[in-house]
């Protein structure tokens, strides 16, 4: 299989298992002690999808700023593009007295990247230590092998990088 084709099975591998692995992580929420969302630290929540009655109408009305970068859910982590732009998102509200919702489906793996790049960089850690923090706080984190490669790649390029 070519890779441009395994990357279109992937993508419908997601699609379809949407809405089924939504509802068993909205199952695991009621039954269970997960959370909808957890706190990382003073500026960013960690959490799954927020409820459809948040429409985008809600957003614009209480000026809250939205940014979308698209990930395949189950097969990849967002690129290193993606990352640099979800981390500046939330650095420009720093100082700003809000807080920042990075979410996935689940709250688990794509938007743990990113906010595992976010934590490496304002505290310079390195990809254990922003993993286990936001672990401590987020007990149903859970990153893959190439969770932890956008990981790394963060860490080498833009954090080791920018402190030479």
């Amino acid at each position: 299989m070519s890779p441009g084709n395994s990357s279109c099975l992937f993508n419908i591998i997601a699609r379809f298992t949407f809405f089924p692995t939504l509802l068993y992580n909205i199952v695991l929420e009621k039954l269970s002690v997960r959370r909808w969302y957890d706190r990382i630290d003073d500026l960013v929540l960690l959490g799954a999808l927020p409820p459809k009655r948040m429409v985008p109408q809600d957003w614009e009305r209480n000026n809250i700023e939205f940014l979308q970068l698209s990930t395949v859910d189950m097969f990849a982590a967002p690129t290193q593009e993606k990352l640099l732009k979800g981390v500046a998102f939330i650095n420009k509200f720093e100082g700003s007295g809000g807080s920042v919702y990075v979410h996935c489906k689940a709250g688990r793996s794509r938007s743990a990247v990113l906010v595992g790049c976010y934590l490496m960089q304002k505290y310079g850690w390195n990809p254990e230590e922003a993993a286990s923090f936001m672990m401590a706080k987020r007990h149903q984190v859970s990153l893959r092998s190439f969770h932890w490669k956008a990981l790394y790649l963060y860490y080498f390029n833009i954090i080791q990088k920018s402190s030479e």
